[in-house]
């Protein structure tokens, strides 16, 4: 899939928006993933807009929600000063960002406490694209929800992928096609989405490892028992056992290309976080191309020290496992 590259584009002294990813609480490490764009960004003078979301409000304006917090954070990032603008649209809106000096950067506030951003509602779609010249999807963990700030601006600006959005896509692209053999999908959690992700991903997995609670979502029935290894609980049901531990590890041995999505089971608690720390190892040292994602994944990656044994960790959970199952994702088709 070609996406059209910010590289490509004179952004020099234009007025940009760019969709982030800013749902993050005191952890901000999510946030230097934007840094490359960023860097680009202001080395090209821009008229700087940056939007994002921050937990559900479902359309009201709730004070533990606002961005206001993040606009310094964002400010240490790009070694610049991030001013904040406590609304989205309106003619206030419109006329702080004409008055954008070059270089100069904008956040607004929490695109989420207006409805019509979930609603993809056109004529907010329209209001937003006005503020700048270019858009660009810097927030590939939101790319599958098809929202007003992912598919809606696009319509009406000259758009483009981020740098880090262009990577997660390489990566993800490395397992669809002609990834090495066997691909090898360890998945766990407890999320019921998932369920329906592991059907579909017998396409492209050679074997799939599920553990967590998602057994426990299939009862009795394995849809596809040659491709599909459904790992056993310990009674508290809080972990696999050693028994699925062995025959996990045995896969990941074989694989040449492995996706991780979960955690094994309750890995923050020391009792409960064997499965995850063996497996998690067994794929670390393994030589296979490695890519894992979620926000659970991505932590117990961290605290077993084994980040850099990875060779992909994606921002996204949800977008990660819908771009595998389809190939695209809402906020991919919007930039083509």
């Amino acid at each position: 899939m070609d996406l059209p590259k910010l590289s490509n584009v004179d952004v020099v002294g234009k007025r940009v928006i760019v969709r982030m990813d800013l749902d993050v609480d005191e952890d901000y490490t999510r946030l230097e993933f934007a840094e490359e764009t960023l860097d680009y960004l202001v080395s090209k003078n821009t008229r700087l807009i940056l939007i994002g979301h921050k937990g559900r409000p479902e359309g009201e304006k709730i004070p533990e929600l606002s961005l206001a917090p993040i606009a310094d954070v964002l400010g240490g990032i790009v070694g610049e000063k991030v001013n904040f603008f406590h609304d989205i649209v309106g003619y206030e809106v419109q006329k702080r960002a004409k008055m954008l000096g070059e270089g100069e950067i904008l956040l607004l506030e929490n695109l989420r406490f207006e409805k019509d951003e979930e609603e993809n509602n056109e004529v907010f779609s329209k209001d937003l694209a006005s503020l700048a010249e270019i858009y660009v999807n810097e927030a590939f963990a939101v790319s599958h929800r098809p929202h007003a700030s992912i598919v809606g601006i696009p319509k009406f600006l000259p758009h483009f992928a981020g740098f880090r959005f262009l990577k997660e896509v390489e990566a993800l692209n490395r397992v669809l096609v002609s990834p090495k053999k066997p691909v090898v999908l360890v998945i766990g959690g407890i999320k019921e989405d998932k369920v329906e992700y592991i059907r579909s991903f017998t396409t492209i997995a050679d074997k799939i490892l599920v553990g967590g609670r998602l057994p426990l979502l299939f009862g009795e029935e394995n849809p596809d028992p040659d491709k599909i290894m459904m790992g056993q609980l310990i009674p508290d049901k809080e972990d696999i056992t050693l028994n699925t531990i062995d025959k996990f590890k045995r896969e990941i041995t074989k694989a040449g290309t492995i996706v991780v999505a979960g955690v094994q089971g309750k890995y923050e608690d020391k009792g409960h976080r064997q499965g995850s720390l063996e497996v998690f190892n067994a794929i670390a040292a393994s030589s296979a191309f490695k890519v894992a994602g979620g926000g659970d994944a991505e932590a117990a990656i961290t605290e077993f020290g084994l980040n850099e044994r990875f060779d992909w960790i994606s921002v996204g959970g949800g977008a990660m496992l819908e771009y595998l199952a389809k190939g695209t994702l809402p906020g991919t088709e919007a930039l083509k």
